[in-house]
């Protein structure tokens, strides 16, 4: 695997080269070197949850097209939580990317 060094987007392999899908960003591949690499076949993927509690914020998460009702500005950040039980739906928590007001989807 290997990665864009303009974007940081993982690239594809193509024709002798190493293709970003992201922003096209090219560069030759290096059989030597790609023999050095890891790859995740045979790994387990599951290491359990991420701690994420020392991350700034402003880091965390896609963002989306949603009004905030702090501010009325139309981006925020989102990410889901299982707060209820296992057989219901994940809640959708949001955060405003300029005012940092934090909301949950099914607040009014």
């Amino acid at each position: 695997m290997e990665f864009c060094d303009e974007c940081g987007s993982m690239m594809h392999s193509d024709d002798g080269l190493w293709v970003c899908g992201s922003c096209g960003f090219e560069k030759p591949r290096d059989v030597e070197n790609e023999a050095d690499m890891t790859t995740t076949e045979d790994q387990d993927t599951d290491s359990g949850p991420v701690d994420m509690s020392e991350v700034d914020d402003a880091e965390i998460g896609p963002t989306t097209t949603v009004r905030c009702p702090e501010c009325g500005n139309d981006r925020a950040r989102y990410e889901m939580k299982q707060i209820r039980a296992a057989d219901e739906s994940e809640t959708r928590f949001f955060t405003c990317t300029e005012c940092d007001h934090k909301w949950r989807e099914d607040d009014h």
